[in-house]
């Protein structure tokens, strides 16, 4: 069933909008002091490290400038807690059996009541289960973060339709709902909830604070890409590219940081590796902390996903860091990437089209230098950090009513 929502205010806008999408928030009419500073709970799942988790990181990081003090309730825990640079924010280890583990809604009752929580903010349909249970055992509202289509999350037929129910479940009656894109923001829609419940905020990164040098490569191209490696992220479409500029005497280079979801799928990769014969064209640097630093050594960042991206924090971070990026027309990444004006736009599945895509760049006929000063103002005029946290406060003060000094 359709959740209901409170009624909403109208919110001005930061990036393009369509004339029949939801509302962007980035700033609501400020017009009083607030008394105290509010508490959030953010119910996550916290086994992984990826984009929505630094979408969670950065917001307990940056609310604070904005009145609301996060913490952190992990219902699967495990990497978010090592890996966060938000090293203020309270975090609690409620782990769940399994996916319909509810006696977790008590505990985060408890813990809402305890601790003067005043709003949940949940982030997954595993989460958004349990939280919307404890915030209404606790008479509190919720408000839910939709991150990517949760019907097309990934490759398993069976887990997204349990994922899409359970989530619709958990949103009835909720008090918002956040989407990172306008296109995340559509497809809640068609799902069936009403404009006036959805908030489009688009996700954001800080400031790089090592950049990418303003000069056009030369030699041999070092080709990034980022990610938790999974099925929908289209890896082997890029190394089939990888593979049709070697054989067109393109001197090319990938260098693939993060981890693979599972090792069955990383075997699998590793079997393409062989088949096309690029091994000594990659280099695996897996997981690191230290992402800028990785971006420092790409002259072109790659995301050749199939599906199911909300606003792909890497794309911004990639502009932030000063490097072009080639992204494929999926959900909300051409919402950041203009076509030939501050990177590149190829289509999904198509080995041959992402490298032409990267040729434009490689052969000249777009400006690398141009594509990076373009992509640095892009993340500065619409994506950062400060502009996502402000937006989400924003959703906050509408559901709560609350109002401070601008």
């Amino acid at each position: 069933m359709p959740a209901e929502s409170l009624e909403p205010i109208e919110l001005s806008t930061q990036i393009p909008t369509e004339a029949d999408q939801q509302h962007v928030c980035t700033g609501v009419g400020l017009e009083g002091p607030r008394p105290s500073i509010i508490r959030v709970l953010h119910v996550i799942n916290g086994e992984h490290y990826s984009g929505a988790e630094r979408v969670q990181d950065l917001l307990g990081q940056h609310l604070p400038s904005f009145g609301y003090e996060a913490a952190f309730a992990c219902v699967k825990p495990g990497r978010f807690a090592e890996r966060r640079q938000d090293h203020n924010s309270t975090i609690y280890d409620l782990p769940m059996t399994s996916r319909i583990d509810l006696r977790v809604a008590r505990e985060l009752r408890e813990i809402i009541r305890e601790e003067d929580y005043q709003l949940v903010h949940a982030h997954t349909p595993r989460s958004a289960l349990v939280g919307r249970l404890a915030a209404w055992l606790a008479k509190v509202p919720m408000v839910y973060h939709v991150h990517s289509p949760t019907s097309l999350d990934t490759t398993d037929g069976w887990r997204n339709h349990w994922n899409n129910w359970s989530e619709r479940a958990s949103l009835y009656r909720i008090s918002r709902l956040i989407a990172v894109s306008n296109s995340l923001g559509r497809h809640m829609r068609l799902q069936g909830y009403r404009s006036e419940l959805i908030s489009v905020v688009p996700n954001g990164v800080p400031t790089s604070t090592l950049r990418r040098e303003s000069k056009r490569p030369s030699g041999t191209w070092t080709i990034g890409t980022v990610a938790l490696f999974r099925p929908r992220k289209g890896l082997e479409v890029l190394l089939e590219s990888i593979a049709l500029m070697k054989q067109n005497g393109v001197s090319v280079r990938l260098r693939a940081v993060g981890p693979f979801e599972t090792p069955d799928y990383e075997a699998e990769v590793q079997w393409h590796v062989e088949r096309l014969g690029v091994r000594q064209n990659i280099d695996w640097v897996g997981f690191t902390q230290n992402v800028t630093e990785e971006f420092a050594q790409m002259d072109l960042f790659v995301l050749p996903s199939l599906f199911g991206e909300g606003l792909p924090m890497v794309v911004l971070e990639a502009m932030a860091a000063g490097v072009p990026v080639i992204g494929t027309r999926v959900e909300g990444v051409p919402e950041a990437i203009d076509d030939g004006v501050n990177g590149v736009i190829a289509n999904p599945s198509d080995p041959a089209d992402l490298a032409h895509s990267m040729m434009r760049v490689i052969e000249g006929e777009l400006d690398w230098c141009v594509l990076q000063d373009r992509a640095i103002k892009t993340h500065a005029e619409h994506f950062s950090a400060e502009l996502m946290a402000h937006g989400v406060a924003a959703v906050y003060d509408e559901v709560l009513g609350a109002t401070r000094v601008k």
